[in-house]
């Protein structure tokens, strides 16, 4: 018997068509959970698409299977996720995958979780079985997945084309939520957007976009940091990419080009180097760009002038996000003076001595261990700061993920993100990231909070909003309060 005639289907209208998903189980539960994957929200962005704004999906007559993950952006392996994010060949790459308890279902009117994948704009999948809805499903949250264009197919600045075409896939596919989650028992009124990294930083960039307000009514931003690329850094950078492929940066060369060489040429532009300095010197040079039409201004300045206010935000970042960009280097630089090293990447005087005082456990660990946590709070934890004091006294809260069972010995970038989803049993990637033997405990506080904030519109430690500086420190020592007064002092003196 094939493994076809052993599923248990199921289905579910779209207004595009029907759609035949299959019933899987849940953890620790009787709850089902129907996959409904790779259904498009827009047409294949191929040849005329390829650098155009998303075009609705035509429809299509009987019923389209949606058994297996749709395409995806990413090609092949880029390597720079330590998440297990497959890519899937095929054209169609602007599709969703819906997690649901409820399908065909449009009363149960369940709150709605919808996932951006991270990858720095120019990587990552929506195919990770780490953001498999199931156990989501178990506690009455509906979750969808979605996929975007990628690199500078989704965000460079080409002559002739819409500027951010991967902001607007953002846009069709929660607008396909909307026309559509009813019919997967979801209530378009209660969606949460959420997601880890350029993930976490896509759904900040929606939070202070005007345009995008009805689409959703909280945000769950993991390690999140705006990119708010300005125009000429977004023009220079595709220049560059287009100067390297020996062509012109415009619409109709770029189309010319094939994937594989322009995914090259994409690559080597965009190196950030060995220990991330051309970002911190630079930032990035393909993500979220301010056009003055989609995002108007920095999201900082929109938040501050009150965009996304009546929104309710949680946030917060790992202890040691990009600390293993230091692994293998402890040895060389335990040589090299700390006061040197941090000079050289802009860390002097006063401020370097405070800085020093405040990470006294990453002192105590080494230099590279110090290096590591001053990338990390260069790249996360001063946005985060920024993010939530521009919030004024909108609805925020803010937390900080310790837990340091990774190999790397600290609580790295990506390490939480099986714990948010509760998918510690994942066959695959867990114990590289998260050690061999991750608490559930901590899983299901985790979790927890997420449903709470999905389901309720809130979580269940105060308030960054009412008292500034509080956050939740999850995976803290049990000697440790799972409340800090300043959940991120350690970062302040980099204000």
């Amino acid at each position: 018997m094939t493994d076809t005639q052993t599923r248990s289907f199921v289905e579910a209208t779209t207004t595009a068509g029907r759609v035949r998903g299959t019933w899987r189980p849940t953890v620790g539960s009787d709850v089902r959970s129907a996959a409904f994957l790779g259904i498009p929200f827009a047409q294949p962005p191929v040849g005329a698409l390829r650098f155009a704004a998303p075009v609705p999906v035509e429809p299509w007559d009987g019923v389209r299977d949606a058994l297996e993950f749709g395409a995806t952006a990413q090609r092949g392996d880029p390597g720079v996720t330590l998440i297990p994010e497959p890519s899937i060949p095929g054209e169609a790459t602007l599709n969703v995958n819906v997690f649901t308890p409820a399908p065909g279902e449009a009363d149960a009117a369940l709150p709605v979780l919808v996932w951006i994948h991270g990858g720095g704009y120019f990587a990552g999948s929506p195919a990770s079985p780490w953001y498999d809805g199931r156990n989501f499903n178990r506690d009455g949250v509906v979750t969808v997945t979605i996929s975007y264009r990628l690199g500078v197919i989704g965000f460079g600045h080409v002559d002739g084309a819409p500027e951010n075409r991967g902001v607007r896939d953002w846009i069709a596919a929660l607008e396909w939520v909307q026309a559509n989650i009813r019919a997967f028992g979801g209530d378009p009124g209660r969606v949460t957007i959420a997601g880890q990294s350029a993930g976490g930083g896509a759904v900040l960039t929606l939070l202070g976009m005007a345009k995008a307000q009805h689409l959703f009514g909280g945000v769950l931003a993991l390690s999140g940091a705006t990119a708010d690329i300005g125009l000429d850094r977004a023009r220079a950078m595709t220049a560059k990419i287009a100067a390297g492929l020996g062509i012109e940066p415009t619409r109709a060369a770029f189309e010319a080009v094939d994937e594989d060489t322009l995914l090259a040429e994409q690559k080597a532009a965009t190196d950030l180097g060995p220990d991330m300095s051309a970002f911190l010197e630079e930032g990035l040079g393909l993500g979220p760009t301010i056009d003055g039409d989609l995002i108007v201004r920095p999201t900082l300045e929109s938040l501050r002038a009150g965009v996304g206010a009546d929104k309710v935000l949680v946030l917060g970042a790992t202890d040691d996000e990009f600390s293993m960009a230091l692994a293998g280097q402890e040895r060389k630089l335990r040589w090299i003076p700390l006061w040197f090293l941090l000079g050289k990447m802009g860390l002097r005087g006063d401020a370097r001595k405070r800085y020093l005082a405040a990470n006294a456990d990453a002192v105590a660990r080494g230099h590279a261990a110090v290096v590591g946590r001053f990338i990390s709070d260069k790249m996360f934890k001063t946005a985060l700061l920024r993010t939530a004091e521009a919030r004024g006294d909108a609805p925020t809260w803010v937390y900080r993920y310790a837990y340091a069972g990774s190999p790397f010995g600290s609580a790295v970038h990506c390490i939480d993100v099986p714990f948010w989803f509760d998918c510690l049993d994942s066959p695959v990637g867990i114990p590289a990231l998260a050690g061999p033997n991750p608490p559930q405990a901590l899983a299901d506080a985790t979790h927890g909070a997420a449903v709470l904030l999905i389901r309720d519109g809130h979580v269940d430690w105060p308030a960054w909003s009412q008292q500034p500086g509080v956050g939740r420190v999850f995976g803290a020592p049990a000697s440790a309060p799972a409340v800090d007064a300043d959940a991120y002092a350690g970062a302040r003196p980099l204000l």
